[in-house]
């Protein structure tokens, strides 16, 4: 029986630069480690705009925060290998 695939979520907005930069870097992690990237654009959803407004990109593990703004190799590796 296969393992069910992890799921990480990225919240965002469109037209985000670090949104997009974050996105690319999940990229090759994604496919190597197999987990899947759920994204979410916060806009028009008053709860998620009221906890981050522009305080974004921010990448979690269900309710654990990997990182926010930039891409955290060492905290995803972390995340990866169960860390944390």
């Amino acid at each position: 029986m296969t393992e069910p695939r992890r799921v990480l979520t990225l919240l965002g907005r469109d037209g985000c630069h670090l949104c997009e930069d974050m996105r690319t870097a999940l990229s090759p992690w994604a496919d190597r480690f197999q987990f899947a990237v759920e994204e979410v654009d916060i806009a028009g959803k008053p709860e998620l705009e009221a906890r981050y407004g522009w305080d974004i990109p921010v990448l979690l593990a269900g309710e654990a925060e990997i990182c926010r703004h930039f891409f955290d190799p060492a905290a995803l590796q972390d995340w990866v290998t169960g860390q944390a």
